[in-house]
């Protein structure tokens, strides 16, 4: 249930507007770029929101802020899909960022934590696998909507779903805090530790590096010497990586240390990005199926470490805190990643294959139970 929640929330945040912005701002006379600056501000909105939903988490318990965000998604959506003019859709589509805040996997991740304390580990990749649905179904059923019924309509369908699925799973369905647990919580405020700093910085510069492949990975690939309709079938294969990677860390390497998966999270995009450089053109779709594998392990990996590093107790707290740096830097990145692009793509893979290593370097100062 957790799994669907969380494919609805990505489908219609992430991944809504690569295929309804175009047609939206035809239809209210604005260019395209308008909207995705729109988008721009809700991931803004969103980075501002996480620490005080990591606080709405250890008060009320992650089930009813899920139910909170499905709430803000749907207002949003409604919002962009009454739009009659392009400010109120632009509006709209700011105020994604409420739920983005409050709905994505953080807050998911936190209620496994709340039921099954250390051991949720498996449960996250899990979720972080039927999470992913999102991005592989996300686009063909926006699309399909569109084609049938418009794009207001589209915005309405997803509205829908999180009111009248999504909402009910999360007052209905998913367990609430158990009676008492309020009476265990520390209310004092959380105090960044060295080693929190150091875990931000790696999830900041995994986040650096996952949204400037997102926004640009076509673009990368057509100047690697692909052509455009090659290129967009090899981006293809960043999304199936990341799911069969979430399935080999549910099957096979869910005993291990979760330091081990934010390694791999790290090595996988400088990996391909040195098949693309030895190999050319032959050897360009290795940097989609690099990134889709190190984003596959990444999302295991932000929700596995903190819990393994420092434990359960005030996990959904410590996590919003931990990613929130990360949100700010989403915001930020396609925009700088386009001035390496514009470089080349070379230079382009060297930053982000830097950024990548010396986050690989930061992993082994992460001991489990520290806080220095």
């Amino acid at each position: 249930m957790l799994g669907l929640g969380q494919a609805v929330a990505f489908a219609s945040s992430y991944y809504l507007l690569g295929v309804m912005a175009d047609p939206a701002a035809v239809a209210l006379g604005i260019g395209t770029a308008s909207v995705f600056l729109a988008l721009s501000g809700a991931f803004l909105v969103s980075a501002v929101l996480t620490p005080y939903a990591g606080q709405a988490i250890e008060r009320i318990g992650g089930a009813r802020v899920l139910a909170a965000s499905n709430l803000a998604f749907a207002v949003a959506l409604l919002l962009m899909a009454a739009a009659p003019h392009p400010l109120v859709l632009c509006i709209g589509v700011v105020l994604l960022g409420i739920g983005m805040a409050a709905g994505l996997y953080g807050t998911a991740f936190a209620v496994l934590v709340e039921m099954q304390g250390q051991g949720a580990r498996r449960a996250i990749a899990a979720v972080s696998l039927l999470g992913a649905l999102g991005g592989a179904l996300g686009w063909p059923i926006s699309r399909e909507v569109l084609d049938m019924a418009g794009w207001r309509a589209a915005f309405g369908f997803w509205a829908a779903l999180h009111l009248f699925v999504c909402l009910p799973i999360a007052l209905i369905v998913l367990p609430q805090r158990k009676a008492g647990a309020d009476a265990v919580v520390d209310k004092s405020p959380m105090r960044w530790t060295p080693t929190m700093i150091r875990m931000a910085i790696f999830f900041a510069g995994a986040w650096a590096v996952a949204s400037a492949m997102a926004a640009h990975l076509p673009r990368l690939l057509v100047d690697l010497g692909m052509t455009v309709e090659r290129a967009a079938w090899a981006a293809g294969l960043m999304a199936a990586s990341a799911m069969v990677v979430r399935l080999l860390d549910i099957t096979v390497l869910h005993r291990s240390h979760p330091i081990l998966t934010a390694r791999l999270a790290a090595l996988f995009h400088p990996v391909g990005a040195l098949i693309a450089t030895l190999f050319g053109t032959v050897g360009a779709p290795a940097v989609a199926i690099g990134q889709g594998m190190g984003n596959g392990f990444l999302s295991v990996a932000s929700g596995a470490l903190p819990l393994k590093v420092f434990g359960a107790e005030r996990y959904g707290m410590r996590q919003a805190l931990i990613l929130t740096p990360a949100r700010y830097v989403q915001a930020a990145a396609p925009a700088a990643y386009a001035l390496a692009m514009d470089a080349s793509p070379g230079v382009a893979l060297a930053v982000s294959s830097a950024i990548c290593l010396g986050m690989f370097a930061l992993s082994f100062s992460f001991r489990e139970g520290s806080s220095a």
